[in-house]
């Protein structure tokens, strides 16, 4: 007797539907934070969501989706700034040119820290993340040792901002990337510079 394997689409299948979910989800919490319904419309709403809860956790598994490598590079769905299957997820979209890693982003009121403007916390996770693609578009990866973050004028949400970093200078194992967050026109909103460490099992691994 031998068992068939799911063809590997059908997991494809069933990842882009929980992308869609998670899609949903960041519609939902927008929504939660910008509401003015009456307390017995969200007190039905709450109802449903709890039901609605329930049903998700009927099955679960032990970790978000696992990083992999595809025929489209890294993937990492579950990831906390990129990963089209977490809600939490921007999802940041990084892509790479001549000058580094850019990505077009747009915040949310859920990122709210002072009246109309960014948390500075949020800012500092999406430039991290950015300036770690960088060092690994350089063929540098690694993980972050240091981050500097100088706040020049406050990030807007509901605009569209942009996102650009790029690697240094390294030496051994470190990694030195600067990056932005700035207006289309090229203001400046926040600049950032960070220290990148490439461990030494990921250098041998490379090496052999």
């Amino acid at each position: 007797m031998t068992m068939d394997l799911a063809p590997e689409h059908d997991e494809e299948t069933r990842l882009s539907a929980q992308a869609v979910l998670a899609q949903q989800v960041r519609e939902l919490v927008d929504a939660v934070v910008l509401t003015d319904v009456s307390e017995d419309e969200m007190t039905a709403v709450t109802a449903e969501l709890v039901a609605l809860t329930e049903r998700l956790k009927a099955a679960r598994r032990d970790r978000p989706p696992v990083p992999e490598l595809t025929r489209g590079g890294f993937r990492h769905l579950g990831n906390a700034v990129t990963g089209a299957c977490n809600p939490h997820a921007l999802p940041l979209v990084i892509e790479r040119d001549a000058e580094g890693s850019r990505a077009d982003l747009e915040f949310r009121p859920t990122h709210e820290g002072p009246p109309d403007s960014v948390h500075g916390g949020v800012s500092a996770m999406i430039l991290d993340h950015l300036l770690g693609d960088a060092a690994a578009a350089a063929g540098r990866a690694g993980m972050t040792g240091t981050l500097t973050i100088r706040y020049r004028q406050r990030v807007p949400y509901g605009r569209l901002v942009v996102g650009r970093a790029a690697a240094t200078r390294t030496e051994g194992r470190k990694t030195w990337v600067d990056g932005t967050i700035s207006l289309p026109d090229g203001t400046v909103l926040v600049e950032a510079t960070g220290l990148f460490i490439t461990p030494a099992p990921w250098v041998n691994a490379v090496a052999e």
